[in-house]
């Protein structure tokens, strides 16, 4: 698994610390997203799904 924190502003000029991760799961491999400041703050998505960094931009 593959994982990277930073630490991101919010709107309102405080800052959370944010992960994201590849994690496998029955075989399904998704791209996760999380805030792990806040419960039940967080996304997934396949990661054959995700946007690659260059379609971000």
């Amino acid at each position: 698994m593959a994982s990277d924190t930073t630490v991101v502003p919010s709107a309102d000029g405080s800052a959370g610390e944010v992960m994201a991760a590849v994690d496998e799961d029955g075989g399904v491999e998704r791209y996760v997203i999380a805030d792990v400041e806040r419960d039940g703050a967080w996304l997934a998505t396949p990661s054959a799904e995700a946007a690659t960094l260059h379609e971000m931009r």
